[in-house]
């Protein structure tokens, strides 16, 4: 990786973030702005809790109201697939979804909607994760996803296997959507980041599974309305046993987020970050270059404008 990498700064050993004292970290501490004043494609921050760390991000992209309009009906996707409490990191942190809900208030939102298809039973993972009294104290309404009626039928002309899908009317009827996943290890996918958290807004999560999964997540992808924003929360993440994870063994503290409209180059800077957690080249996270393959955004970051921050 090249030394101005922001995530080659980063060493965790155990359950502790440590960062070196490097000639990288000089480059991490500055705001890295294109001489031509062009606007930043990611922002990448460490060392602060959720909701400072989306602050600072969301600052540095403009603010909010660059994503979110005043009127607009916003929708909010986290991860929150599995009745996991917020400590092991089995879902998007709740402080996070927090802040970002009330950001999109303050912007001007008209409304926001907070909804994920769970994998495990979905009212004792709206509880435990913490997201559903998070998203309501916010101010958000929170939609169930376990029945089909909440589904509609969208054409993919664009995917290689997967040329339709039922999305979820949250993500179909609002003005702008915000994807907010967790990062950690899925023993299918490998890393479960942006693209894959797609599959937390459709019905049919089988015909993921049995028709390639990684093509497959970059094919849902291509659905026409993109979301505004990714927010990827590595505050904790999973390196072993995931998605579910078994224990607190599984769990790194790592306080980091990623921001980016691409949801590919999002991906590929996390998938970095986790590299230095546990062993994970982004070839072996397959649905990154099927991405970059379908032009829904790019690999090759180094050719984007990005501010690391560490806080």
């Amino acid at each position: 990786m090249d030394r101005r990498d922001f995530l080659k700064t980063v060493a965790v050993t155990g359950a502790v973030l440590s960062v070196s004292r490097t000639k990288a970290m000089d480059i991490l501490s500055q705001k890295l702005t294109a001489a031509d004043g062009a606007s930043v494609d990611l922002v990448a921050v460490m060392g602060g809790e959720p909701e400072e760390m989306f602050r600072r991000a969301i600052t540095e992209m403009g603010g909010m109201k660059q994503f979110v309009k005043a009127g607009q009906k916003v929708c909010v996707k986290p991860n929150i697939g599995w009745d996991k409490v917020p400590e092991l990191a089995g879902n998007t942190n709740p402080k996070l979804i927090t802040e970002i809900i009330k950001q999109c208030f303050a912007a001007g939102a008209k409304e926001v909607t907070v909804f994920d298809h769970t994998c495990d039973d979905w009212v004792k993972c709206y509880r435990n994760s913490g997201i559903e009294a998070a998203a309501k104290a916010a101010g958000a309404k929170v939609m169930p996803a376990h029945l089909e009626q909440y589904y509609r039928r969208i054409e993919l002309p664009r995917g290689k296997n997967m040329k339709n899908a039922k999305v979820h009317e949250a993500i179909l009827d609002s003005d702008v959507w915000i994807n907010v996943p967790v990062l950690k290890n899925h023993g299918g996918a490998n890393l479960t980041i942006s693209m894959k958290n797609h599959m937390g807004i459709v019905w049919d999560r089988g015909f993921f599974h049995s028709h390639n999964l990684q093509q497959c997540i970059a094919d849902i992808c291509t659905l026409d309305k993109k979301a505004t924003l990714n927010v990827v929360d590595a505050y904790r993440i999973v390196k072993t046993n995931g998605p579910r994870g078994r224990s607190a063994s599984d769990v790194v503290l790592t306080k980091g987020l990623f921001l980016s409209q691409d949801i590919v180059a999002v991906d590929t800077a996390a998938t970095k970050f986790f590299n230095q957690v546990r062993e994970m080249p982004v070839e072996n996270v397959g649905h990154l270059a099927n991405g970059q393959a379908l032009n829904i955004g790019t690999m090759d970051i180094d050719k984007l404008n990005v501010k690391r921050i560490r806080l």
